[in-house]
């Protein structure tokens, strides 16, 4: 199929097959969410207890992918030391502004992607993939615009050469004011030099804006999660084994709650009247299910003509056990976190003996490399959302922005004592392996605060400890100093014999 050739037939390309993945993304939304539908239930049972059944849901989903989004926090970005040796004369302060970019750091605040690339990596570990677009900015032309965009409202076509996007489309609607005006229908086209605005009318869309950049790609980077060779677009953590265990356990889970109705409460049985003898506090008749919620089974012709009460007999069951239930939820917790790499814990099993630090740190392995991994990508992303940036900043490209590195927190979760002691282990001594700004890094300090202590060693260093102990007076004024009190030579007796 041959690609459009004109904006508008972009839009309309990029909309159809965005229209044809969008169930998916939804039912994978709605699975993170705990919304989907009730599996493995069958339909007669469905149709005879109607919206009787609550179904139960345990929420694996969210639990097998809101740990591993909890150890992904960007710290900052900065750029690789040259290959040639620093000047020993340099400062440090020049040193490391050198290598951690304040610039990019600004426009990441500004557009507060703190909390904004938080929510696209959630989203991109559930759905596949999120996006993030960058434009120009009317009121800051220093600050670029970046924006972070659902997968159930943008998508991007990938060339398959490149691997970049080469056309990408942003739908949203925006409900009215009044309920007689219908919803309005907007997008946004993002093409290699320019970027076009539409909204939906009754004749279709129709251009409202237009921005020329010609900066030659697409402003728009996908932040793709799980990606293969022959599969650009992602896959979501929620696999389909996953996905599987998890409709089990809420099949499980709900009909444990309906044992609980029926079973884990003594059921009453009378023998020798059938259910047409039943009838309600309006003396209409009670179907057999009525009766059943009621804790009241009836067994018409089962009673004897010698039992009192004209041969009616009344029979209360025993209380069933609900241990099958849990058993059979704790093997699929087991197999489900065996899945996403996380001890049997995160998905309520617990045991009788707790365990140890050292067991909890070997559990917690796989899930901190998983972490490790995702970073990989995630870095490769966010290096062409800042090469755009300075792209749109300069005017030209800076070739350097190549060899972006994005700084990670450390996915891991040692102890504040820990960390400390680890990274005493590599500064300390006459031959440090790493410098201070590295041990401040590894122990999780932001830029800020490190360049704020870098400020405050370089204040130290300045400071005179001779003249800070004469600063010591009143005030903070040089402390008075007596002149030294003058000598007079003693008188010298006079030689014997003169005068």
């Amino acid at each position: 199929m041959p690609l459009p050739t004109d904006d508008l037939g972009w839009v309309t390309h990029l909309a159809s097959r965005h229209d044809r993945e969008l169930p998916q993304l939804q039912e994978l939304n709605a699975l993170y969410e705990g919304s989907a539908p009730l599996h493995y239930i069958h339909p007669e049972i469905l149709r005879e207890v109607g919206d009787r059944l609550q179904a139960v849901s345990l929420g694996w989903p969210m639990l097998a992918v809101d740990p591993l989004e909890e150890r992904l926090d960007v710290l900052g970005f900065r750029y690789p030391e040259d290959d040639d040796e620093p000047d020993p004369d340099t400062p440090a302060d020049e040193l490391a502004s050198a290598t951690a970019d304040k610039n990019l750091q600004r426009v990441w605040q500004d557009n507060d992607l703190d909390e904004e690339a938080q929510l696209g990596r959630l989203d991109a570990l559930v759905m596949r993939r999120s996006y993030i677009a960058v434009g120009t900015n009317e009121d800051d032309d220093d600050t670029p615009l970046v924006t972070v965009e659902s997968p159930l409202e943008m998508y991007a076509d990938i060339d398959p050469r490149t691997r970049a996007p080469r056309a990408a489309l942003r739908r949203w609607v925006e409900d009215p004011d009044s309920l007689i005006r219908l919803p309005q229908e907007y997008a946004t086209l993002y093409m290699p030099n320019h970027t076009v605005w539409f909204d939906r009318g009754p004749q279709g869309w129709r251009e409202t804006g237009r921005d020329v950049h010609n900066v030659g790609e697409v402003l728009v980077t996908p932040l793709t999660n799980r990606g293969r060779l022959a599969d650009r677009y992602g896959k979501s953590e929620l696999t389909i084994p996953l996905l599987s265990l998890s409709h089990a356990a809420n099949k499980l889970a709900s009909d444990m709650m309906v044992a609980a109705e029926f079973h884990a409460i003594p059921l009453r049985a009378l023998f020798g009247i059938g259910p047409d003898d039943l009838v309600d506090d309006r003396g209409e008749k009670q179907s057999a299910l009525q009766v059943i919620m009621g804790k009241l089974l009836s067994l018409e012709g089962s009673g004897g003509e010698d039992v009192e009460g004209g041969g009616i007999k009344a029979h209360e069951f025993q209380a069933s056990s609900l241990a099958n239930f849990h058993q059979s939820l704790t093997q699929l917790a087991k197999h489900a976190t065996a899945l996403v790499g996380l001890p049997p814990t995160a998905f309520g099993v617990v045991t009788d003996t707790p365990a140890s630090a050292e067991a909890w740190r070997a559990a917690e392995a796989r899930l901190i490399k998983r972490a490790e991994r995702k970073t990989v990508p995630f870095s490769g992303s966010y290096k062409r959302v800042n090469r755009h940036v300075r792209r749109l900043q300069d005017g030209d490209w800076d070739p350097a922005t190549k060899r972006l590195e994005t700084i990670w927190r450390d996915p891991s979760t040692p102890t504040r004592a820990q960390a400390a002691d680890a990274v005493r282990k590599v500064f300390g001594g006459d031959e440090p392996i790493i410098t201070k700004r590295q041990a401040r890094e590894d122990l999780g300090y932001s830029q800020g605060q490190i360049r704020r202590m870098q400020a405050e060693d370089a204040a130290d260093a300045d400071r005179d400890p001779v003249r800070e102990i004469i600063n010591l007076g009143m005030g903070g004024q040089p402390a008075p100093v007596e002149p030294p009190t003058p000598t007079v030579p003693a008188p010298q007796p006079e030689p014997a014999g003169v005068g």
